[in-house]
């Protein structure tokens, strides 16, 4: 799906790469960043870290995708799809603006009709978020995979073109 003609794709890549696995979408953002854009789509690839609220900037976008670790209990490696309907926030009092997750800037962003048309979110399930740089070895190795899906999420020709010897990831 191409963003719409008042925007452009938005990833973002969400996480605290301190803690190993937390950090999957900072890790897949900078790898993006390495890629060209896929052909004829306006794509913006940012590095957004441990501040969801980044995605508040990104209103205007046609599209906005967001590559974070999520923690379902299932199989680490797991990577999952979801729109942010799928998922529920959770009733907790904050003590800080800074308190504010990801959900929580999506619903805000839908409140003052500054959402993107659609928006995706790709959950990976972590296997350690111990202290550490470094993802865990089966993380590493879903990479290619995850930045397949992010690139098929913004142009189905583009993935395509990989899967016929394209640009190795």
């Amino acid at each position: 799906m191409r963003a719409n003609a008042s925007g452009k794709i938005v990833v973002v890549g969400v996480g605290n790469e301190l803690l190993k696995d937390e950090g999957v979408g900072v890790h897949v953002a900078r790898a993006l960043q390495e890629l060209s854009p896929p052909g004829g789509v306006e794509m913006e690839v940012i590095d957004g870290g441990t501040l969801p609220d980044v995605i508040l900037s990104f209103g205007d976008a046609g599209k906005l995708i967001i590559v974070d670790a999520v923690k379902t209990g299932a199989v680490p490696g797991s990577v999952y799809r979801f729109r942010s309907g799928d998922l529920t926030l959770e009733n907790k009092a904050l003590t800080s603006i800074h308190e504010v997750s990801l959900l929580e800037n999506l619903w805000l962003m839908e409140k003052f009709s500054r959402s993107p048309e659609d928006v995706v979110i790709i959950g990976i399930e972590p296997e350690d978020m111990s202290w550490g740089l470094e993802l865990s070895a089966k993380l590493q190795q879903k990479i290619p995979h995850i930045i397949k899906l992010v690139l098929e999420e913004a142009s189905s020709e583009y993935a395509y073109k990989l899967e016929k010897g394209g640009q190795e990831l």
